[in-house]
């Protein structure tokens, strides 16, 4: 199956645009998925066809495709319960005005579906956000109705900004993430019946924020594999110790005293290849772009590894049946 190998630019958004396309090149990546922050792809210059037409013309400079835009940041603004690291993620003009970052988020989010269709990418991945992420551990205590109404929050903040992704033909993958609505196979279940199954809302796929909480990744892929739209390449480590709990510990990601770390593929635990098999199972032909992040490893050199990893293990199914009947030959 000739799933391209691609690396989202998230955590290299530091790097011009031209720079961040020559190096995943020379690592052997077969394109990007683009950011839509620091200069990788600008939702409101992405209007401009001219823009757009540079932006391709520098990608197949380098061989490169893009199959994806990734909008985690704004997307993170539409759904949050605020708090000031929100204001980071949004102009600076717009520091401390909670509705302001809100109407922001979700205008930046409707850019990013047109801006979509102009690349000629098929997906938005992203974040929603959460108003109720706060809550998840029940004290004091949270009712139902309270878990309900959030999920409705999220529902009346996201259905206006996917009637715009469904003019533009683009599909939306929520990573399942902590601090999003949904966070695990439950409340992604949740998510799905609240917007009535909605042909626009999927999952980007990314097993390093299901591994350490005790959900097992393939299962995931297995439960929602008409929805799998996207994938992401992503490893993490549980290393608990005695001291260290699963949740963080107040201490940084990379500190080694954590209970778990991301890790660079091939080095945590994710069954990467129980993965492939179920992709394959579900039929999905898009892209496997590696999120690279590893604090304790220098991230060129992950970089390239993670791509020489990912091809290594990018197998098609089996188009034989073994055990049917075979004639002899």
């Amino acid at each position: 199956m000739a799933r391209p190998v691609t690396l989202f630019t998230g955590q290299w958004a530091d790097l011009p645009f031209e720079e961040i396309c020559k190096k995943a090149s020379s690592w052997g990546y077969e394109g990007l998925e683009l950011a839509c922050w620091g200069d990788h792809m600008e939702p409101e210059k992405a209007q401009d066809d001219g823009y757009i037409q540079k932006k391709k013309e520098i990608l197949k400079k380098y061989n490169l495709g893009c199959w994806a835009l990734g909008a985690h940041l704004p997307g993170q603004c539409v759904g949050d319960l605020y708090d000031e690291r929100l204001d980071a993620f949004a102009p600076s003009e717009l520091a401390g005005k909670p509705e302001k970052i809100r109407e922001w988020g979700i205008s930046e989010m409707k850019l990013i579906a047109k801006a979509a269709k102009k690349m000629g990418t098929y997906v938005v991945t992203g974040f929603m956000g959460s108003p109720i992420w706060k809550f998840w551990y029940s004290f004091p205590p949270t009712s139902e109705e309270m878990v309900d109404a959030g999920f409705k929050k999220i529902r009346d903040l996201w259905d206006p900004i996917f009637d715009v992704f469904d003019e533009q033909g683009i599909k939306f993958g929520l990573e399942v993430h902590p601090t999003e609505i949904a966070f695990d196979i439950y409340s992604a279940q949740k998510l799905l019946e609240v917007f009535e199954n909605r042909p626009t809302l999927g999952f980007n796929f990314d097993p390093s924020h299901l591994i350490w909480q005790g959900v097992k990744p393939d299962l995931f892929i297995r439960d929602f594999a008409s929805k799998i739209y996207h994938v992401h390449m992503k490893d993490a480590a549980v290393t608990l110790d005695g001291r260290a709990g699963i949740l963080g510990s107040h201490l940084s990601f990379g500190d080694t005293r954590r209970g778990w770390n991301f890790r660079s593929i091939g080095h945590g635990d994710v069954n990467f290849e129980d993965i492939i098999r179920e992709l394959n199972a579900a039929n999905y032909g898009g892209p496997l772009s590696i999120e690279w992040e590893d604090n304790g490893m220098d991230r060129e050199f992950g970089a390239k590894e993670s791509a020489d990893f990912v091809k290594n293990i990018n197998f098609s199914a089996s188009e034989i049946a073994f055990d049917g009947d075979m004639k002899e030959a």
